[in-house]
């Protein structure tokens, strides 16, 4: 583990060499060196996703003006050139709380827990935040034959809700006291594209009405759509 947050501005150029080839040219950009290990190389533009990176467990070693980031399980490397360097500072984050739902969000789940058959008839709740090692499950439940699921919960389905619950999936699924763990992936409203990479991986998505979870809805009045 690292002391804290290494924030490196250089101008440098990037090879990465692994299950592929990549190769950045000299510019100046920004070096993330987080706590965990793995490190971020940041462009002033694309968003908030990194021009490269590592994960760990990777080891970095600094020779000079170049630093090798070598992933211990893979062999990949990502091999930092540095030309100048022109900021670099470590800051102590400390333990992070974790993201905090939003009032609809953390609402949902709530009503969720309290009536679990909106997921799916026969469905009880085993318990809410169910924990584990990278984080809590919203809810745990099991189904009619008595089969655990996990359910993500979100006010809008996005990719990266879907690559939340599969991750949990992948690790809930090594416990035998579990496994086989489903998931549903459930929102108030799904995009396409996330709906698409749910089904392929086996995930069912389940759309709900906040209002009529509520109960402030009465649907059996006609409605236009």
């Amino acid at each position: 583990m690292l002391p804290g947050m290494r924030l490196v501005v250089a101008r440098c150029s990037v090879d990465y060499t692994g299950r592929l080839s990549a190769h950045l040219p000299m510019a100046p950009r920004l070096l993330m060196l987080k706590a965990d290990g793995s490190i971020l190389v940041h462009a002033d533009g694309g968003s908030y996703k990194p021009l490269n990176w590592m994960t760990p467990p990777c080891t970095l070693k600094e020779d000079d003006a170049v630093w090798t980031v070598t992933n211990t399980k893979s062999g990949d490397q990502l091999r930092i050139t540095i030309d100048e360097v022109l900021h670099d500072s470590t800051h102590e984050l400390g333990v992070d709380p974790g993201l905090r739902k939003d009032g609809v969000e953390a609402h949902l789940q709530e009503l969720l827990a309290a009536d679990p058959t909106a997921l799916g008839e026969g469905y009880t709740l085993v318990r809410r935040e169910f924990p584990t090692a990278i984080g809590p499950v919203d809810l745990m439940c099991r189904n009619a034959d008595g089969v655990s699921v996990a359910i993500e919960v979100k006010r809008r389905g996005e990719i990266d809700g879907v690559e939340q619950l599969t991750r949990y999936l992948e690790l809930l699924n090594r416990d035998p006291l579990l496994a086989p763990v489903q998931g549903v992936f459930c929102a108030q409203q799904i995009k396409p594209q996330a709906r698409v990479l749910a089904e392929d991986r086996g995930i069912r998505c389940v759309t709900v009405d906040y209002d009529a979870l509520r109960g402030t809805v009465d649907h059996t009045q006609p409605t236009l759509f």
